[in-house]
């Protein structure tokens, strides 16, 4: 019984100790953030054809982003894959104003009475029958470029979702310099309306960086980005010693996406 006690005892104590931690661990970070730069959390939800489809994208419709307002969380963004591997996959991606919001979502969501009954029958699904694959997520930190996640207008548009990989973390910071202090202006200025630019801190494939364009469709993509590629500012930054491909980045990736009907972004 002592035994019981003492364990129960260690435990209580241990879990004050990681909440301290993590409570410090928030503070520091918004202390050397005081630009007020978000956090966004990158979701990939591997789905399967047929009826699983459409059941996980009700649950962010009716359950997810209500008890996400709730939280402070957003916008949200949800998303389907229009062109890019593992179709179908459904892309969420959350906004958060802190360390603290990002890492404690999921205890505030369990706590959340609302939404731990309307969200009973999604997550008692057995293994044999899950209502999606897995679920793949990467954490990043905004750009102090685009401190703030810009929310396009809401009318038909699609998403360009682009990874830039670099070989180590002093060429991943060079690209990321390249971006703060030159080339988000030229992208703008050339008619890429960007969404988010973020540092990746946790995820696949690091290091890297990850950005979302807008675009009202795919003639209009062609056109600015035809228009970024001829642009003389761009053609003499992209050449600057420091700042080449050849230098800074080992790989690109792109997915374009649709926003789902309820998207908030």
């Amino acid at each position: 019984m002592k035994r019981r006690n003492f364990l129960k005892s260690s435990l209580a104590v241990a879990g004050v100790a990681g909440a301290t931690t993590l409570s410090h661990m928030a503070s520091a970070a918004e202390k050397k953030n005081p630009s007020g730069r978000e956090y966004y959390e990158l979701r990939r939800y591997l789905l399967r054809r047929g009826p699983k489809t459409k059941l996980v994208e009700d649950f962010w419709r009716d359950v997810s982003l209500p008890a996400l307002k709730r939280a402070g969380v957003g916008p949200v963004g949800v998303f389907n894959v229009m062109v890019g591997p593992d179709s179908p996959t459904l892309y969420v991606l959350l906004t958060h104003n802190s360390v603290d919001s990002m890492t404690t979502l999921g205890a505030r969501l369990d706590a959340d009475g609302k939404y731990k009954k309307a969200s009973a029958d999604f997550f008692a699904a057995p293994a044999t029958d899950p209502a999606y694959i897995r679920m793949e997520s990467s954490l990043m930190l905004s750009l102090e470029g685009i401190p703030k996640l810009e929310v396009p207008e809401n009318k038909a548009r699609m998403f360009e979702l682009r990874t830039y990989e670099s070989h180590n973390e002093r060429a991943a910071r060079k690209k990321i310099e390249m971006f703060n202090t030159g080339e988000i202006g030229i992208f703008r200025r050339c008619g890429l309306q960007p969404v988010f630019f973020g540092e990746t801190l946790l995820g696949a494939k690091m290091p890297n960086l990850t950005y979302m364009l807008v675009f009202e469709n795919m003639a209009a993509r062609e056109k600015n980005w035809a228009t970024f590629i001829a642009d003389p500012e761009w053609k003499k930054l992209s050449t600057t010693p420091g700042f080449t491909d050849a230098e800074i980045v080992t790989n690109i990736t792109n997915v374009f996406l649709r926003p789902a009907p309820f998207s908030q972004i």
